[in-house]
């Protein structure tokens, strides 16, 4: 390899056609759109009924089992910090996982109201076309001989035949021309 102008090598050239080096990284890695998901499914199950029975039924039993148990089986004396302590840490993390949900159903909210509204655009256009076509349609039509007309066409022409062909039944004496 040739040195540069300070004697130190030059950066390897980066090759497009390649797939880069992958770095170690000091943070595990995770799956964004899994993560996601569960954030969803645990935020959809504390907005259900079934989640309130449950905490409430687990706060009914750590309150009696730390009241009415004996001394040395109780874990969480009367002010019940530990219990505080549990119920903090439950909506220290359920706020943020409910507050992602929103965030994702908001952009497929978001998504979907694009659609919708291209949707409606083209919509909007293919009626505005039509409305054209039948306007079109409309005025050739006014352009058209229809039955009616050319019925009394043909009886006026039927008369004036007639009447050439019988002078008397016009009324004068008056040779054709």
């Amino acid at each position: 390899m040739a040195l540069d102008r300070q004697g130190e090598r030059p950066a390897p050239r980066i090759r497009l056609d390649q797939p880069r080096i992958r770095r170690p990284r000091l943070l595990p890695e995770y799956d964004p759109e899994a993560f996601g998901r569960l954030s969803e499914r645990i935020a959809r199950f504390i907005g259900t009924g079934r989640f309130l029975v449950w905490m409430t039924a687990v706060v009914v039993v750590w309150v009696l089992w730390n009241v009415s148990a004996p001394d040395r089986l109780r874990f969480d004396e009367y002010p019940f910090i530990f219990l505080t302590l549990m119920l903090s840490l439950q909506a220290s993390y359920a706020a943020p996982l409910i507050l992602l949900a929103q965030n994702r159903q908001a952009d497929r909210d978001r998504v979907t109201q694009e659609q919708d509204r291209k949707q409606n655009e083209r919509s909007i256009a293919d009626t505005e076309y039509l409305t054209r076509e039948i306007a079109a349609l409309r005025m050739g039509l006014g352009e058209v001989a229809t039955r009616d007309w050319i019925r009394s066409e043909l009886e006026d022409l039927v008369r004036e035949i007639a009447e050439r062909q019988d002078p008397a039944a016009r009324g004068s004496d008056e040779p054709d021309r």
